[in-house]
């Protein structure tokens, strides 16, 4: 359990004490799971988030906001024999497939802004849904009648 506390970062857990298995970790009761993930938040080594009937347990880190909070990463190391250059999932930024800026090639198809439509109608137009304007294009101005 602590392995995979480690490798995810996060633990989830169902508010059901008669639950059999927990979802992850579909050998150990799901009641068991909550008891240790409750031991390791008393002792600071954890966070807890409880909504909708699921705690959520997150590794905690000290910090100046939250005196109580003890160094989760480093007992977790320090009992699973771990390198201090393992980090869990949830601390590690995840980088882009593609370089930042590079044209995306992998659609196929023309993206947006590339192409030879017209958007919405059969060309041109703006002046509401219906046909367009007699004149169109054409720097004419309008016509006025003269008052009498």
């Amino acid at each position: 359990m602590l392995t995979h506390l480690f490798k995810e970062g996060v633990m989830v857990v169902e508010k059901n004490p008669t639950k059999k298995g927990h979802d992850e970790l579909k050998h150990i009761w799901n009641l068991k799971v909550y008891m240790i993930c409750r031991s390791l938040k008393s002792r600071g080594y954890l966070k807890e988030v409880f909504n909708w009937q699921w705690h959520y347990y997150f590794i905690s880190k000290p910090s100046a906001e939250d005196a109580t909070a003890q160094d989760g990463l480093a007992y977790l190391r320090e009992q699973l024999n771990l390198p201090e250059k393992v980090f869990p999932a949830t601390y590690t930024k995840q980088r882009p497939a593609r370089p930042t800026g590079a044209p995306d090639t992998s659609k196929g198809g023309k993206g947006k802004g590339k192409g030879k439509g017209k958007g919405w109608g059969k060309g041109g137009g703006g002046f509401g849904r219906g046909r367009a304007m007699d004149g169109e294009g054409e720097d004419k101005a309008p016509d006025f009648k003269a008052s009498e």
